[in-house]
């Protein structure tokens, strides 16, 4: 799927790449936080020795990011977004909606979730941006 990017993403997006020397493939503006989709086996290079990358990034836009590794298949991508979770399976049904069901370590759960739903929200608004998803469950 094609992926529209506004003028701030695109700008956040050109700042990354100058900082980390990884590729970004989408970035999500929010209030507080950038969430940018980096291109598949680029994720080491994003995040730099002892993460010196991404937190230099941080400081200079001020705000927090999350990176989410791209993927190929949308069973790959929604298990990227749910990390660090310990992702089991994912099972992507397409009957009226387009639901990807994934198993997750019971320990796992809240990491999945994350603080006020913002992992699994992030995961659903990218699955659905990158691959048509509809929803995310934790099954």
């Amino acid at each position: 799927m094609a992926v529209t990017l506004g003028d701030d993403a695109r700008r956040h997006l050109a700042r990354f790449e100058d900082v980390t020397g990884a590729t970004g493939r989408d970035c999500i503006v929010g209030d507080d936080r950038l969430l940018i989709v980096v291109t598949r086996g680029e994720m080491g290079e994003a995040i730099g020795p002892q993460g010196s990358h991404v937190e230099r990034f941080e400081e200079a836009v001020g705000r927090e990011v999350r990176l989410i590794e791209s993927a190929e298949t949308a069973e790959e991508f929604v298990a990227n977004a749910l990390a660090p979770a310990a992702v089991y399976n994912v099972t992507v049904s397409e009957n009226d909606d387009t639901v990807a069901y994934v198993e997750v370590a019971r320990e796992d759960r809240g990491v999945a979730i994350g603080a006020d739903g913002e992992t699994i929200e992030a995961a659903r608004t990218l699955a659905d941006r990158h691959f048509g998803i509809d929803d995310v469950q934790l099954a």
